[in-house]
């Protein structure tokens, strides 16, 4: 099995200890490929770019910074894939000029980066207002009608991301994320998208009342990458787990081996990216090493 991690690990981007004036010198010339060299000399080949850099660090995905990352690519040997930008976005709002926006942003970090040939582009199709409405104490009805909406809007913007870019639409995998998990799906089957299993999302409730090892059959066909961290499950199936998943393997949930004896036996080869910080990563690898040697 192939093990990334992603690019936005936070100590990296916010080191401590520093003053005032020294974080705004290490903002303003951070370079994502640096990250990248230090990731793999952590022993990952495959990564996921974040594209919430792009708000607070514009130059990382300036074209000469693209141009570094490619060489790098071909330096080590890498594979990237792209987190499309989630902060401040929100591609499936009735407000119109809101959702036109959040698109030109998530196309804008596609055109930066097609050079990289990314493995998938990671959606969320959905974002905070949607979830806020989600899980509000709304009648059953109401509640669908208004998900029913947010789902309209994200495949307006879904529809014009791939008209705009060109890419194939199995390169953009739509991420379980606080939405209902049919809405999601069914976003995926009209314009033949992938999806991008986020485990501890599931485990934890955000994808509505499914059971985790169900989702992961409804997810398969489609299934072009996942976002590997272990939670707790809810104690009630209508409840949500807040703030307890991206944790190390091992401390939640997860039937680690069951799972990775269920990619196995579905010859998945597609990137499995720890959305951990590098030492919590390193912790989940040593645990996917002691359920199941061989995959590593």
């Amino acid at each position: 099995m192939r093990f990334g991690i992603m690019t936005m690990q936070m100590k990296e981007l916010i080191p401590a200890g520093l003053s005032p004036q020294e974080m705004m010198g290490y903002i303003t010339t951070f370079e994502n490929a640096a990250l990248v060299r230090k990731l793999h000399a952590h022993g990952f080949n495959l990564v996921e770019l974040g594209g919430d850099l792009t708000m607070f660090m514009p130059q990382t995905f300036a074209p000469p910074a693209i141009e570094r990352l490619a060489a790098l690519k071909a330096e080590l040997g890498l594979a990237y894939t792209v987190h499309l930008p989630l902060w401040s976005v929100e591609p499936s709002t009735p407000l119109m000029p809101v959702r036109h926006g959040s698109a030109r942003a998530l196309i804008d970090v596609v055109r930066a980066t097609v050079s990289l040939k990314p493995e998938a582009y990671v959606l969320h199709a959905t974002g905070a207002l949607a979830a806020e409405f989600y899980r509000m104490n709304l009648p059953d009805l109401g509640k669908a009608l208004l998900m029913r909406q947010f789902q309209a809007g994200a495949m307006e913007s879904i529809h014009t991301i791939l008209s705009e870019t060109g890419i194939p639409s199995r390169q953009l995998a739509i991420e379980t994320i606080e939405f209902p998990l049919d809405l999601t799906l069914e976003m995926a089957e009209k314009f033949d998208l992938s999806i991008c299993l986020d485990v501890g999302h599931v485990l934890s409730g955000f994808s509505g009342d499914v059971a985790f090892f169900d989702a992961l059959e409804l997810c398969l066909p489609r299934m072009a990458e996942i976002h590997l961290h272990d939670a707790p499950i809810p104690a009630s199936q209508q409840e949500i787990v807040y703030g307890k998943d991206h944790s190390v393997l091992g401390t939640g949930d997860l039937d680690l081996p069951r799972f990775l004896d269920r990619l196995t036996e579905a010859q998945f080869i597609g990137p499995i990216i720890f959305e951990l910080e590098i030492e919590e990563a390193l912790a989940s690898l040593d645990v996917v090493r002691a359920v199941r040697p061989d995959v590593v």
